[in-house]
């Protein structure tokens, strides 16, 4: 994707020929930047306080700072402990074990002269594949947009609602929920993005808001607890989320929210769709709300926002009373029954076990 109409992805090697650049998305909106990083250490801390978020890129980031610990020793110990250090970072989302996984069998049969080279390749190889897979389902939402675009009058935009951000800036390239909005928006079919704040750390507001408009997408924003209210009054034709981890049967593990909007959309009879690659299913785990582990950050999130002063510096200011104690719940479990579809790289499915696993047979480690 583009901004100011230069094509990024969100993590590429440096000119150099070996560091790893990555969009820095802790300054966004407020600055483009880009942060380079050097060792396991700077990838641990890039992927821990959030400069890199989103399953998908989360799990690119974890596999170039594989390989960037390599760099330093190659062994086999160094590399379980790499692995392990990395896998501290983040305990909900899957990709990145998937990814580390990934690397680790391939990796152990090369002897360690060979290593380097070798995990350079395979990390190029994972982006390339996760920009490819997310292309695919954008391809599969579009035909879901078109369907609704068709059943309008002429003219009218298909309203879509979204919540934290599963866009271009999750992944590698095109996003997962965005990817279908992109195609749409390019295609001609006119679209508008409610676009959720999503506190605590807004990056509906922050991100989606900022990458739509960059690529010239119409959206609104809005606070995390209207889009029931739009619901109601019919201003919501279908909702496109991500997920971080999906259980084999279909339950969704997305942003803290996502769970509420799936609720209205079942109660005002909105079709409610996640995006998903096949990587962020967890085929170990059934039950969703009783399996997967919810990852609580510092409660400052909560009590604390960041913005721009009028000058144009940015500050981050206190808005609850220096005793009040915050819970930070990252994510919550949307139950498999209250969503309509996952739209995934291989195509659009129920979210059931049989459904999934016909779809990624072979592919799932059974």
């Amino acid at each position: 994707m583009k901004v100011d109409g230069i094509p990024y992805r969100t993590i590429w090697l440096d000119a150099d020929g070996w560091s790893v650049n990555v969009i820095d998305q802790m300054r966004l909106p407020h600055a483009f930047a880009v942060a380079n990083l050097r060792s396991l250490a700077e990838a641990c801390e890039a992927i821990r306080t959030m400069v890199v978020r989103g399953a998908p890129l989360i799990g690119a980031t974890s596999a170039y700072g594989l390989y960037l610990a390599l760099r330093e020793d190659a062994s086999d110990d160094a590399m379980t402990s790499a692995c392990s250090a990395l896998l501290a970072t983040r305990p909900t989302a899957v990709n990145l074990r998937w990814a580390l996984e990934r690397m680790r069998e391939a990796l152990l049969p090369v002897p360690p002269a060979g290593r380097v080279d070798r995990a350079r390749s395979l990390c190029g190889e994972i982006a390339d594949e996760d920009v490819r897979t997310c292309e695919s389902i954008g391809r599969h939402g579009l035909g879901i947009i078109r369907e609704v675009h068709a059943a309008k009058d002429p003219g009218e935009p298909v309203n879509i609602l979204t919540h934290c951000n599963a866009g271009w800036l999750a992944t590698v390239d095109w996003g997962t929920a965005t990817a279908p909005v992109y195609m749409a928006h390019d295609a001609g079919i006119p679209v508008h993005v409610w676009v959720d704040e999503t506190r605590p750390r807004n990056q509906g507001a922050g991100l989606t808001a900022w990458e739509l408009g960059m690529h010239g997408v119409p959206h609104t924003l809005v606070v995390d607890n209207a889009g029931g209210h739009l619901m109601q009054h019919g201003m919501v034709d279908l909702c496109l989320v991500g997920t971080d981890r999906t259980t084999r049967t279909g339950d969704v593990c997305n942003k803290v929210g996502t769970y509420l909007k799936a609720l209205a959309a079942r109660d005002n009879g909105v079709p409610f769709h996640v995006c998903l690659p096949g990587t962020t299913i967890d085929w170990s785990v059934s039950d969703g709300v009783g399996g997967i582990p919810i990852e609580q950050r510092d409660g400052n999130e909560v009590t604390r926002v960041s913005g721009t002063l009028p000058g144009g510096g940015v500050a981050t200011v206190r808005i609850a009373p220096d005793d009040t104690r915050a819970a930070n719940y990252a994510f919550d479990v949307t139950p498999a029954r209250l969503i309509d579809s996952l739209i995934t790289e291989r195509g659009v499915v129920p979210p059931d076990e049989t459904a999934l696993a016909g779809l990624f047979r072979g592919h799932h480690g059974e």
